[in-house]
């Protein structure tokens, strides 16, 4: 069996469902992505705030978390890994409470970095949101988690475009 990544796509959506951005950690055709982001989207906005944040749909584990107007979805590939099959674990290696915990750690840091981060700071500023997200996330796997440390190469590029003799030239 092939290695899977962990995490296999992120999402953010509005509460009209249009999806503001998405990032895919494993490659889904293009027919197949937007037949599954609007079944994924329509899930989880039909679901009331008392019912669980975690779904399991066409091999993903879905966990989402809404914030004000915007919904922040993960989605994650069941299938074990070569890890869990030697080691005799039939059980998926989901931890949904820790991709809460990443979710809620982005949110934070796009805070951070925006004050109060809302659907316009990700359509108008989509290039440093993507920048945030692949800061945390390579190849699927969770790779930083401290805010200073994701959100210091954008403050150096952010810094060294407002400079007159910058690198980046006017």
């Amino acid at each position: 069996k092939q290695i899977q990544a962990m995490i296999s796509f992120i999402l953010m959506v509005n509460k009209q469902g249009q999806t503001r951005l998405s990032s895919y950690y494993e490659w889904i055709s293009m027919a197949e992505r937007t037949a599954l982001e609007s079944e994924i989207i329509r899930k989880c906005l039909s679901r009331s705030e008392l019912q669980c944040s975690f779904l399991e749909y066409r091999g993903f584990k879905v966990i989402y978390r809404r914030y004000a107007s915007l919904f922040f979805i993960v989605g994650c590939s069941m299938q074990n890994n070569k890890l869990s099959d030697a080691v005799g674990d039939s059980t998926d290696d989901v931890n949904e409470l820790g991709m809460l915990e990443f979710i809620h750690t982005l949110v934070e840091t796009m805070d951070k970095w925006a004050g109060s981060i809302c659907e316009l700071d990700i359509m108008y500023q989509l290039e440093q949101v993507h920048f945030i997200l692949d800061e945390m996330v390579m190849n699927g796997f969770i790779v930083d988690t401290n805010k200073i440390n994701i959100l210091r190469p954008l403050d150096l590029v952010d810094r060294e475009t407002k400079k007159e003799e910058s690198i980046f030239g006017r």
